[in-house]
């Protein structure tokens, strides 16, 4: 993927998108509803090693209240614009669902979108024209399941990634999010954590969502908020190995650091500076 004179090569190690939820529900405690927060937030989060920001004007957690367009907009295009005025090689991507939004960020100086429920009405086009990489989420409205969880993920994913085939879009602009905690019970999220490598073979990109979500709260008896980083360090490690190409994340610093340490052991990668760190 390529993006503001930027190539993250896929393959080469597992990129870091940092959250950045401009929103006063946020179920992490994380949001911010104060645009220049939401900036020295969103710099903070480069400074810290994130290769990619994800930035959202609307939460998605369980029962949250929707918002509409213009208020979407106006928490995120201030936050975008100052952003890219402060940092032009920075890659963002736009956490949104609606094709409007996604088009207006693009056009404010997004590159990537990000869609919770994948190719919702318009945005295929959108992404289509704009040339951006798309990612694409598995969601459901119930946490029912016919069959196999994890075959019933692989193969929506695999039909989203066609879909945008046929239209034009390059296979390395399709990024496929296997949706933990969205229409997933606690046990349907471990069991497509332990077939991670099963999304990954489908040839394309990846991204995992894991970080501070409620089954790591149910299995370490841990609250929201910072609390859960050390579980969600272990499904960052897990999704590392497995061969996951992004990991959105809130605590940045230290799931760079957790990134790192796997992708030596699994697939070789090194700091730059290697060979001096060893003198």
């Amino acid at each position: 993927m390529r993006a503001r004179g930027r190539g993250l090569p896929w393959g080469a190690r597992t990129y870091v998108a940092g959250i950045v939820n401009v929103t006063p529900d946020s179920f992490s405690g994380d949001g911010i509803d104060d645009t220049e927060a939401a900036i020295a937030h969103a710099l903070a989060q480069l400074e810290a090693g994130s290769d990619i920001l994800d930035i959202g004007g609307e939460s998605t957690r369980p029962g949250h209240t929707p918002v509409d367009g213009a208020t979407e907009l106006r928490r995120i295009l201030p936050v975008i614009a100052g952003v890219r005025a402060r940092c032009p090689e920075a890659i963002i991507s736009i956490d949104t669902f609606k094709a409007e939004i996604a088009e207006a960020a693009l056009e404010a100086g997004a590159d990537v979108v990000n869609s919770i429920w994948g190719w919702t009405r318009g945005m295929l086009e959108v992404a289509a024209s704009h040339g951006a990489p798309a990612i694409l989420m598995h969601n459901k409205r119930v946490a029912v399941y016919e069959g196999d969880v994890v075959d019933e993920v692989v193969a929506w994913l695999e039909s989203q990634a066609r879909e945008a085939l046929a239209a034009g879009v390059p296979a390395e602009s399709i990024v496929l999010d296997p949706g933990i905690g969205f229409g997933k019970t606690p046990e349907h999220n471990i069991a497509v954590l332990r077939e991670l490598r099963r999304i990954v073979s489908l040839g394309f990109p990846t991204l995992l969502g894991t970080s501070r979500k409620s089954t790591i709260g149910f299995l370490t008896g841990k609250p929201a908020g910072p609390e859960r980083a050390w579980g969600t360090a272990a499904t960052v490690a897990l999704g590392a190995a497995a061969g996951i190409d992004i990991v959105r994340v809130h605590d940045v610093a230290e799931m760079v650091d957790v990134v790192r340490v796997s992708d030596a052991v699994e697939h070789g990668w090194r700091p730059q500076d290697w060979r001096d760190r060893l003198q």
